[in-house]
């Protein structure tokens, strides 16, 4: 597998979108996934909001959230089923703004995919919308599948059987995040400029409807709920 990060100029608040990715994306391979960074899909939607006040920015995070409980260094939330830090509302690199995650990041990548399949001839595309989320216990971030289209976002390996002959019970393979975990390493977090990013050669099943739902699971089944059946019983 390979991840090629993609140099471009700054992305402008309304900009279109599919017409800026194709200024920096002049080929794309049968069977690839092109990664795009939420910052700039959530700016060619224009969700933004002028950065005033800690005030302000806490009173947002709140109203974006499922759950928001402050910590020593942000707030932990939840959205759309997935615990992040400040419900993605974010001033970094932005310019004086706040500013939100993508409306719906699946139905944006379906509209481009279908832009950029038209436009390069392509039977089998993935696209990828990718943030930035903290990992329990661990130093720095790693990349999260917002969106995606065009290939299965988890990979079952229940009821098959491992090198020994044993049935595995629990194993799956969140593709989708494994994918944006690649990507945002290549990409960068800082100045690197780097919104863009094609990966070639991955191992994934590509699709052309996706279960926006796959990755997602309740909080009572998951291997992290008595840490947050506190947050639970809160929400309740």
């Amino acid at each position: 597998m390979q991840v090629i990060p993609i140099k471009t100029r700054i992305f402008q608040e309304n900009e279109d979108l599919s017409t800026f990715v194709f200024k920096h994306v002049k080929k794309i391979p049968e069977k690839s996934i092109l990664v795009i960074t939420s910052k700039i899909v959530a700016l060619s939607e224009g969700r933004t909001i002028e950065y005033r006040s800690k005030k302000q920015k806490t009173e947002l995070i709140k109203k974006e959230s499922d759950f928001a409980i402050k910590t020593k260094y942000t707030w932990l939330t939840i959205k759309a089923g997935t615990v992040m830090a400040s419900a993605g509302v974010d001033e970094s690199n932005a310019k004086g703004k706040l500013i939100f995650l993508p409306k719906d990041s699946f139905r944006s990548a379906l509209i481009l995919r279908k832009k950029l399949m038209q436009k390069f001839h392509l039977r089998n595309l993935g696209v990828l919308i990718t943030d930035s989320r903290l990992m329990p216990l661990r130093v720095g971030v790693v990349g999260v599948a917002l969106g995606y289209v065009g290939f299965q976002g988890i990979r079952n390996y229940i009821g098959t059987k491992d090198i020994f002959g044993r049935t595995l019970k629990m194993s799956r393979t969140d593709v989708a995040d494994s994918l944006a975990t690649s990507a945002v390493l290549c990409m960068g977090e800082g100045k690197e400029q780097q919104p863009l990013a094609l990966i070639t050669e991955a191992p994934v099943k590509f699709v052309e409807k996706v279960n926006k739902k796959e990755l997602n699971i309740k909080l009572t089944e998951d291997i992290f709920y008595p840490m947050l059946k506190n947050i639970h019983a809160k929400k309740e």
